[in-house]
């Protein structure tokens, strides 16, 4: 079963992908850690992004699918669930292409869709510790002692992009980028919305119907 899953930042989406791909043995293919894995590793396609990355720039979408070509390669057997890619609809139509040469389809389209409130409250509210990364939220997981990392007993901090006016700047870029992408899907069938208003168990319970 091949999988890609939608959603705009703080839905959710990274935290279901991972569960849906340790119940279902598929492989969780991010973009964000195949280039951090690429760079790590120093492969041709890693030193390549790592240049782009350095100075700042967006690493092109030739680069993005050279990656998830070897990845797909290494999934092949196993199945696999895409998280948040494509993000545009140039994407989408790439993805579809390569599959179709591939002789590969996207079985469920999985569209998590939050109320853009929501979203703000929980990423505004987010906490992580820069030392062990686990996360936290000053609503629904909180620490046992303020401000102090259950795990390591580190000072959590709130990152930049977690701030009110970041937020919501990302979800209206969101929201102009991957509108069009889940149009696309939706024209092309497999399309599925699942409601991010829930808590975590709540999501995976109607995930895991959908997926049924």
């Amino acid at each position: 079963m091949n999988i890609v899953i939608l959603g705009a930042p703080g839905s959710g989406k990274g935290t279901q992908a991972s569960r849906i791909a340790r119940e279902r043995g598929l492989a969780h293919l991010s973009t964000g850690d195949m280039l951090r894995d690429a760079v790590a590793r120093k492969t041709p396609l890693g030193l390549e992004a790592q240049g782009y990355m350095t100075g700042g720039l967006l690493v092109p979408d030739g680069i993005i699918f050279g990656l998830i070509d070897e990845a797909l390669d290494a999934a092949k057997d196993a199945g696999w669930i895409m998280d948040g890619f494509p993000r545009t609809l140039a994407q989408a139509e790439e993805l579809s292409a390569m599959l179709e040469k591939r002789g590969e389809k996207i079985a469920y389209v999985l569209n998590i869709d939050a109320d853009p409130e929501l979203i703000v409250r929980r990423l505004s509210n987010r906490r992580v510790c820069p030392k062990c990364k686990a996360v936290y939220n000053l609503d629904t997981i909180k620490t046992k002692v303020p401000g102090v990392c259950d795990a390591c007993g580190a000072a959590i901090i709130k990152r930049p992009d977690d701030e009110e006016s970041t937020v919501r700047t990302r979800l209206e870029v969101y929201g102009r980028s991957t509108e069009p992408v889940i149009e696309f899907y939706r024209k092309r069938g497999g399309l599925v919305t699942v409601n991010g208003a829930g808590g975590i168990e709540e999501i995976f319970a109607e995930i895991r119907r959908v997926l049924k």
